[in-house]
């Protein structure tokens, strides 16, 4: 009976977006209750003082949920595990952590740069060349040719950067994520991508609640997963040009963002402010 009803169980598509966002709910208050008591605070864009980095749950809440899905897999020989990108998005994931506690007063690629090459120590120049590393190995094992191989490496490294960048209000940055996943089902007519990243995108889902309702902040260990995962789910459904197309728009908001401000074309655009304020909490004067 209970080997009946595992593998019955194993047979939702959608196991491992399932469990992952049960397990987010179910650790976003602990880690809320941890983060605060332990005094890892970080000022908002209004300076007010929330815990940080909120990021922490896609990780804990996606590798709790492998516990079971391994089990599932291995113990009945059940196909409920899909790791599309696991060890590129834990990679990236560590690289965030390290920069949100450790990260000196160098911002943007500029800044980053800068120190580098004056010879400093900077977790901002370590998460670049890591993630660049991350996607040049995981693209080269999983893509089929050196134009998409390229392509598909700069999509991923371009997007996991501009996450960050789109992460300077509440719910920003995982809104531009349902946005680019939204896209990607409608375009691919598959549900096959969500799923295979499931164990990513539920977390992230409840992630981005939280931040939209200022419960704390995402942190480089949040924004960076998030476009981390986008850019894979960017390379699962598009072809060679369309990677090219996604790469040139990403290359062009990069720049944008590190010569201009991002956060300021958003406010400023009716269409885009007003999405982006939907949820969020209204402060008045």
């Amino acid at each position: 009976m209970l080997v009946r009803a595992a593998m019955y169980v194993a047979q939702v598509p959608a196991l491992q977006l399932i469990l992952s966002l049960l397990l987010a709910l179910a650790l976003s208050r602990p880690l809320v209750s941890f983060l605060t008591e332990g005094g890892h605070l970080r000022s908002n864009y209004r300076d007010e003082m929330l815990p940080c980095p909120l990021g922490l749950l896609i990780p804990a809440a996606a590798l709790a949920a492998l516990i079971p899905l391994a089990l599932l897999a291995g113990l009945f020989s059940l196909n409920t595990l899909d790791l599309v990108g696991l060890p590129l998005i834990l990679g990236v994931v560590a690289l965030g952590i390290a920069d949100d506690a450790f990260a000196g007063s160098s911002r943007g690629w500029r800044g980053h740069g800068g120190a580098a090459l004056s010879g400093a120590f900077s977790t901002g120049a370590l998460k670049a060349f890591g993630t660049l590393g991350l996607a040049l190995a995981w693209c080269a094992v999983t893509q089929d040719g050196v134009a998409r191989f390229l392509l598909a490496s700069l999509v991923i490294v371009l997007a996991t950067n501009l996450f960050n960048l789109f992460d300077l209000r509440p719910g920003r940055s995982v809104k531009v994520f349902v946005l680019v996943g939204l896209g990607c089902t409608l375009g691919a007519w598959s549900l096959d991508p969500l799923l295979s990243l499931g164990l990513w995108v539920g977390p992230i889902l409840v992630c981005g609640a939280l931040d939209l309702r200022e419960r704390g902040i995402l942190g480089d260990s949040g924004s960076n997963v998030v476009g981390v995962v986008a850019g894979i789910w960017l390379v699962l459904v598009l072809g060679t040009t369309g990677l090219a197309v996604a790469a040139a728009v990403l290359v062009l908001l990069t720049i944008y963002g590190e010569v201009r401000s991002i956060n300021s074309l958003v406010e400023s655009t009716p269409g885009l402010s007003h999405l982006d304020s939907i949820g969020r909490i209204v402060h008045r004067a």
